[in-house]
């Protein structure tokens, strides 16, 4: 897998939303795509946060925030990311040793794509398996 690139399995484009949206509205707009993160982005499109299904589980569970409060108050900003031109393989050891689903792929500071373990899956499933020598 180390000749396979992000940038051949990511998911784009990207659903991205403001550290000012309400979680309510990004939770509808993940199960209106179908998609577990949302990227938080700022007014120049850079990277801000992620936004993740789990850490709607986590909000939740806690009943402690209201869904009219900002996406800021719930979102990772200690993000690993990854470049287009990266290996699968790579990304993939990243996210198994962090437990990571999704990892944005950015491109000088702007978020092109992201690759998730949905991805990785996907292109796995159409892998042909080898035939002997």
């Amino acid at each position: 897998m180390d000749d396979v690139f992000v940038g051949s399995v990511m998911s784009s484009p990207v659903h991205t939303v403001r550290a000012d949206t309400a979680l309510g509205t990004a939770g509808e707009l993940m199960l209106e795509h179908g998609i577990g993160s949302v990227i938080v982005v700022d007014e120049d499109d850079k990277l801000e946060g992620i936004l993740t299904a789990t850490d709607f589980v986590r909000v939740v569970a806690e009943a402690e925030t209201d869904s009219s409060a900002p996406v800021s108050t719930e979102m990772s900003t200690d993000i690993t990311t990854t470049t287009a031109d990266q290996s699968i393989q790579s990304v993939a050891n990243v996210m198994l040793d962090h437990e990571f689903h999704h990892v944005p792929v950015v491109d000088d500071g702007t978020v092109i794509g992201v690759v998730t373990t949905t991805d990785l899956t996907a292109y796995l499933s159409t892998r042909e398996a080898p035939t002997p020598a």
